[in-house]
This record gives C-alpha cells, sequence and structure tokens, in this order.
C-alpha cells in the first residue's frame, strides 16, 4: 500500500522500494505520528470535517494501534513504504471505511514534520537530563576531592597545580553549555507545522492553532513552505549533540592518559574497564575510548545532514528523507556515552601521591615567583626574565631551583617558600580561578547553575505533560453562520 498508488497504474519498482522504504528505521516515529493523527481527527471534527462517530471510531482505531505498538505485536508489512503508511493502513483495517478520512487535509510533509519535532523535543530533553546527572556526578567528586590537587597543563606539558575540584568543574561548566544549547533548540523547533498539508495550506477549514495547542506546541508554523521544508531543528540537535560528543571525547582522552601507568593519576574499576584477549595483565580504559571515538561518528552526522540540505529548492524534496538515520542514531549514541562516563567518573579512584607529586616540581610556582616581584614592584616583563633565567641555570647547572631561589637578592627565603609542596595551589584567588576560596565559590555557583537547569527542563516536561491528551472526545464542529447573517 502507498498513499499515492492512485496516481498510477503500476505497482513500484522492487528497486525503487528498495531505495526508498523507511520503515526500517522511521518506526521510531511511530509514537509520535500516533500522537500527531489524534490532533489531526480532533482539529477535523472541530472543523466540521469529521462526524463525532467518525472521529470517535478513528481516535478509537488509533489507540488499539498505540496499544499494538506498545505491546510490540503491530505488524509491519512490507507494502508499508513508511511509519505513516503503516499506521493508516492498519488504522483502515479496525475503522473500516473511515480510515480513508484520516488523511483528509494532510500531507506526509507536513505530517513527517511534525512527527520529527515531536519526537526530537522529547529526546533533547531526555538527554539534557542525562547531561545534567553527568553534571552532577562530577559535582559529587569534585566535593569529594577536598584539596586534591594535580597539575595543570598547557601544550600537554605541566604548567600550574591546581585543585581537582576546579579541574573536573571545568569539564561541568563545559557540559552546562551543552545543557543550555539543547534547552534553547527545543524552545525554537517548539512549532507545530501540521495543517501546512504539501507545501501551500489547504483550502479545507482546518485550525492549525488548535492542533498545535492538542500537541503541546508553543506555535503553530507562519510559512507553510518554510513548514514543510525546515530541518534546521534537526541540523541545530546535531551540532548541539555533535558539540557534547567533543566535550565527552576530551574527558575520554583524559582518562585514558590518567588511567595509564606513565601517568598513573587514577585507577579504573573493573566494571567500567575491559581487558586483552591476549596480554592477560591488561586493563584497558575501552570506556574513555569510546567516547573519544564517538566523537568522529557524531561530527559526520552533522556534516552529512547539512551537505543534504545544502542544494535543496523550496519545499519538500525526497532528499529530507535522510534527516532521520543521523538524527537517530547521534541522539542514541550520544546517550549510551552519557551513561557509561557518568558511572566511569563515579567508580574512579584517585592518586593523591602520583597527582599531587606530579604537581610539586619547583618550576610550577615559576610564575608564583614572578608576581612576588611584581608585588615588590618589579615589571612583570623584567621579572618573568628574571625567573626563566634561573628556571635555565637550574636546569643547565643541576642546581636545585630553591636554592638558586634563595641566593637571589631580589627573591630569598620568603620567595623559596612559594616552591613547598602545596603552597602555589593556595595562592590562586581571584574568582573562578583554582585555589580554594575561589573553587569553594565556584562549587555553590555550580549547585545553583545545576538547580537553574533543572527547573528549566521540568517546566519544558510539564509543559508537555499538561497539553490536551489527544484521544479525548472529538470537539463539537464550529458553527458558521450563513451567508446572508454575517456582517457586511
Amino acid at each position: 500500500m502507498t498513499l499515492w498508488q492512485g496516481r498510477f497504474e503500476g505497482a513500484m519498482a522492487e528497486e525503487v522500494a528498495a531505495l526508498s522504504v523507511s520503515v526500517p528505521f522511521d518506526r521510531q516515529l511511530a509514537v509520535d505520528d500516533i500522537a500527531g493523527s489524534k490532533a489531526h481527527v480532533l482539529g477535523l471534527a472541530k472543523s466540521g470535517l469529521l462526524d463525532a462517530r467518525e472521529a470517535s471510531a478513528l481516535l478509537d482505531a488509533l489507540e488499539r494501534v498505540a496499544g499494538e505498538l506498545a505491546a510490540g505485536v503491530f505488524a509491519f508489512l512490507p507494502t508499508d513504504e513508511d511509519v505513516h503508511t503503516a499506521v493508516e493502513r492498519r488504522v483502515t483495517e479496525l475503522a473500516g471505511e473511515v480510515g480513508a478520512k484520516l488523511h483528509t487535509g494532510r500531507s506526509r510533509n507536513d505530517q513527517v514534520a511534525t512527527d520529527l519535532r515531536l519526537w526530537t523535543r522529547r529526546a533533547l530533553l531526555e538527554l539534557a537530563s542525562e547531561v545534567l546527572d553527568l553534571q552532577e556526578e562530577l559535582l559529587r567528586r569534585a566535593q569529594d576531592a577536598g584539596d586534591l590537587y594535580l597539575p595543570g597543563y598547557t601544550h600537554l606539558q605541566r604548567a600550574q597545580p591546581v585543585l581537582l575540584a576546579h579541574h573536573l568543574l571545568a569539564h561541568g561548566w563545559a557540559l552546562a553549555r551543552d545543557v543550555d544549547r539543547a534547552i534553547a533548540t527545543v524552545e525554537r523547533l517548539d512549532v507545530s507545522p501540521l495543517g501546512a498539508g504539501a507545501l501551500a495550506g489547504s483550502s479545507l477549514p482546518l485550525d492549525p492553532d488548535f492542533v498545535a495547542e492538542q500537541l503541546g506546541f508553543s506555535a503553530r508554523f507562519e510559512n507553510s513552505l518554510d513548514a514543510v521544508s525546515d530541518r534546521d531543528f534537526v541540523a541545530e540537535a546535531l551540532f548541539d549533540v555533535a558539540l557534547l560528543g567533543v566535550h565527552l571525547s576530551r574527558m575520554g582522552e583524559e582518562v585514558v592518559l590518567w588511567s595509564s601507568e606513565e601517568w598513573g593519576f587514577c585507577t579504573l574499576a573493573d566494571a567500567y574497564s575491559t581487558g586483552s584477549s591476549m596480554l592477560p595483565q591488561k586493563k584497558n580504559p575501552d570506556v574513555a575510548e569510546l567516547a573519544r571515538g564517538k566523537s568522529g561518528r557524531l561530527i559526520g552526522h552533522l556534516a552529512g545532514l547539512l551537505a543534504t540540505l545544502k542544494g535543496l529548492p523550496l519545499a519538500y524534496n525526497r532528499d529530507l528523507q535522510e534527516d532521520k538515520e543521523p538524527l537517530f542514531d547521534a541522539l542514541s549514541q550520544v546517550r549510551a556515552v552519557l551513561r557509561a562516563l557518568t558511572g566511569l567518573y563515579a567508580t574512579l579512584e584517585w592518586s593523591q601521591e602520583r597527582m599531587q607529586g606530579a604537581a610539586d616540581g619547583p618550576a610550577s610556582a615559576a610564575v608564583d615567583l614572578a608576581e612576588l616581584l611584581v608585588q615588590r614592584g618589579v615589571p612583570f616583563r623584567r621579572a618573568h626574565e628574571l625567573v626563566a633565567g634561573l628556571v635555565r641555570e637550574s636546569l643547565a647547572r643541576h642546581v636545585p631551583l630553591v636554592e638558586l631561589v634563595q641566593a637571589h637578592p631580589d627573591l630569598g627565603d620568603a620567595a623559596a617558600a612559594l616552591l613547598e609542596p602545596g603552597v602555589p595551589v593556595t595562592r590562586r584567588t581571584t574568582p573562578g580561578g583554582a585555589g580554594p576560596a575561589a573553587v569553594g565559590e565556584q562549587v555553590e555557583r555550580f549547585v545553583r547553575r545545576i538547580g537553574v537547569d533543572r527547573s528549566r527542563l521540568a517546566i519544558h516536561v510539564r509543559t508537555l505533560r499538561a497539553a490536551p491528551v489527544p484521544d479525548s472526545a472529538p470537539p463539537a464542529p464550529e458553527q458558521v453562520a450563513p451567508d446572508d447573517a454575517r456582517g457586511a
């Protein structure tokens, strides 16, 4: 069965069917397709295009189809071109002739655009919730880390010591931007395309605003051509996921390094690592490596969709069928990574000795020496040159830096005290910095940020749940006055 077979005399060629059939992947839209169809039926009844008996029969059939899908007993047939065809076929089997009225005033163009917005809205809200779960785990580990510190790096070279809490929260703030992007995308996509038809609307008395309200959308489309061709929201969702994937990849790369014997900053839990099929001694950071590896896949999905969209004339083109598989896969993959990384971070064991030992090299306090000189009135560029010269001399002569600092007339014992283990990290005092007081304040701000984002997310979820249930009794059709009773 196709929804357009009346125009053609023969059946679709097998090769064409193999190329164009989408039900193997767009069946993920079945729940949303039924929700959209219920709202459409209510809209048809409100407009007087279905009587109460017809609307009830269609709503009952749609509810039965929803039950079959939920129970896993819905039978997709080889002749079902897509999920929309499958649902309409089954509704017609259950409701009889009135099933032929289900598609009144609707095209698959506005239908699939509606389904995909419903799916993406829900998926992004679920994604944001799981990102917040990871943020909360990072927060917990940061709070538990206390005064544990490690080297901070630039160019993968030891630079300055930072509190571990500060380092973990750096990832947490990046993830906060990912949450913000996901919610912002939901707010932009919260527009109903239903009623746009194939591209130009309809001559029937449809009410797109009513249908949008039934589906919990905040608005209906403004331009029918744009409504059916717009896939900005898919591209935005894929960008959100790709950038989130980049952040998760960076976290994974770090764990790969930190858990190696060369670094030894952390130990992986058995439940979140794997072994070798050949080497008995191995414990491999596969979770972290897959977090790193999946990012390429996510970036590829975004690039592929943008390449598909770049040359499409208005309005709908079949190329847009290529929007779903990358979107479905990207959300599935990144959510799997999120859950695994959350468990990984929850079970990491830190090595205080290795972390702090690596951070306690005298050279890590070099900038503190320069800043001490600045406080004594020395211009920073001269202070930088002086300290750099001492570091160079220490390396060349194999003389401990602390001895050179003590002996230097512009430095002395007070400066040498800055090189003691654990001292430099306590001297970072600027807001947002890596010292104890600043990190304590940062933790409080991060707790508030998570609370705010949880509340923002809850508002959107409540809004969806508060939307009218599109399986209620059909509304009475609007009464339209005859022409001679209307005002001039």
